[in-house]
């Protein structure tokens, strides 16, 4: 990719580092990309594309280490688990045959999985050794007539999530519009019902939490074209253009796709979350303002009032026993406020919110929900994490997988929100989800036994004596 291009995508309106400097996101500096390098962001952004062929061009490791590392569903095709990729060993740099493997990759997948399209990721080592990827896979797309679309991230441009950026900048520069949609069909029950067509954009189906929001969607008459790219389809992703209004759902990833389909397309875009009873609520409500169809507008209140007090109903038995308990909260990015929100709502006191991955809209939405003396954790190493948990008296440590053997060393009960998780809290279902594992959590026998002196010890003695 060109500097120019880089820098352009750094220089993203839409994004709040703008508001902050003039120039944009920082170029990267030696160990920017710990936690995940621009090729890990762009490669994850796609992934849930289900019925695409996805390769990487570079060392096998690229594609081993990272591959599938989010927990997002299909309900269809499976191919995106199958990790392909070209394998390049130090031979192969060095006879310069890497794009001749890239090409045979590519006919080798075309002709065993038939793919609807496939996307080839560059690496470090090949954006280095200077292959033209572009031409390859236009090359490519004119020899087999199937779209093959080059994803320029190597893992040295930036952070994971300028890889995100430069996944959702692939996706308008060569899918977006490729396609129209079918018709919107027609209820039999309801035949009067207006369908209106919305996109997500950063809603990425984990542990399936794009199922809890959909049947919202469906009774209200609101066709889901595409979600980007969590449960999606190619020839989904070509009809975004003609969406009505567009909603971002996770405040980083690909805010410069919700920002060129309203300079092109004139679809105007709103920031939301699925977390929370208020925040569910408040995105239907958003999804009705900016489409301004009355109907939509009374039907979309029916069914708020509707969700809310059976949410609220479920949830009482659950509030009654979370009633108190004191959060640490550590993850980033629109979770880093909306899970803040949805603990809130169940009687829970957040005493701290970790903000590694947030925006300065992020933490001013903490600092509304929490005061504005409200404890932002932007490091948040093991022992951080433990000396805040004891100086707050959390009684609950709500993060990250990679935070999992932190708390148990320490007997701090704990849930997983991230990525890696198994179940989806997203939506008035997910609320209730989200509660009972509280509980579970909480209310676990385990902490009483593990928190116990050993039988094996002297009396008074809680630890063992090393001598």
């Amino acid at each position: 990719m060109k500097t120019s291009d880089l820098a352009a995508l750094r220089d993203e309106p839409a994004c709040s580092h703008n508001l902050q400097a003039k120039t944009g996101c920082v170029r990267p500096t030696p160990g920017a990309a710990a936690g995940g390098c621009a090729f890990d962001g762009a490669q994850i952004s796609l992934l849930p594309i289900a019925d695409v062929a996805h390769i990487v061009h570079g060392p096998i490791a690229c594609a081993g280490d990272s591959w599938d590392n989010r927990g997002t569903q299909s309900s269809g095709p499976a191919l995106f688990k199958l990790g392909m990729t070209t394998d390049l060993n130090e031979q192969d740099v060095i006879m310069g045959r890497s794009e001749k493997r890239l090409f045979h990759g590519i006919k080798q997948a075309i002709d065993r999985y038939a793919p609807a399209a496939v996307f080839v990721y560059s690496t470090c080592v090949t954006a280095l050794i200077g292959d033209d990827l572009e031409a390859i896979c236009k090359a490519a797309t004119e020899r087999w007539g199937v779209p093959i679309i080059p994803i320029d991230a190597a893992g040295f441009y930036g952070s994971k999530n300028f890889g995100n950026r430069i996944a959702g900048e692939a996706m308008i520069k060569y899918v977006v519009g490729g396609s129209e949609p079918e018709p919107p069909p027609v209820d039999p029950a309801r035949p009067e019902l207006k369908v209106h067509n919305i996109n997500l954009i950063g809603e990425y189906n984990i542990a399936g939490e794009l199922w809890n929001t959909l049947p919202l969607f469906d009774e209200l008459g609101l066709r889901l074209l595409c979600s980007m790219s969590g449960d999606a389809r190619f020839r989904e992703i070509q009809t975004m253009h003609r969406a009505e209004v567009n909603m971002v759902v996770c405040s980083r990833a690909m805010l410069n796709v919700a920002r060129k389909l309203q300079e092109r397309f004139g679809t105007p875009w709103f920031e939301g979350s699925f977390y929370g009873v208020s925040d569910v609520s408040a995105a239907l409500r958003q999804f009705a303002a900016r489409i301004n169809d009355p109907d939509l507008t009374q039907r979309t209140e029916t069914l708020i009032a509707r969700e809310e007090a059976n949410t609220h109903a479920a949830l009482a038995p659950w509030r009654e026993r979370l009633r108190g308990k004191r959060v640490l909260l550590y993850t980033g990015g629109v979770k880093s406020w909306s899970i803040v929100a949805a603990l809130q709502e169940l009687g829970m006191t957040v005493v701290a919110s970790g903000t590694k991955k947030s925006t300065e809209e992020d933490k001013a939405r903490i600092r509304e929900l929490m005061g504005e003396d409200a404890q932002l954790i932007e490091d948040g190493n093991p022992r951080i994490l433990l000396e805040m948990a004891r100086a707050h008296r959390a009684d609950l440590l709500v993060a990250g997988g990679r935070n999992l053997y932190t708390a148990l060393k320490a007997r701090l009960p704990f849930v997983d929100v991230n990525q890696e998780r198994e179940h989806g809290y997203a939506g008035y279902r997910g609320m209730i989800t989200l509660a009972q594992e509280l509980t579970r959590t909480l209310e676990s026998p385990i902490w009483d036994a593990v928190r116990r002196p050993a039988p094996w010890l002297p009396h008074g003695v809680t630890e063992p004596v090393h001598g």
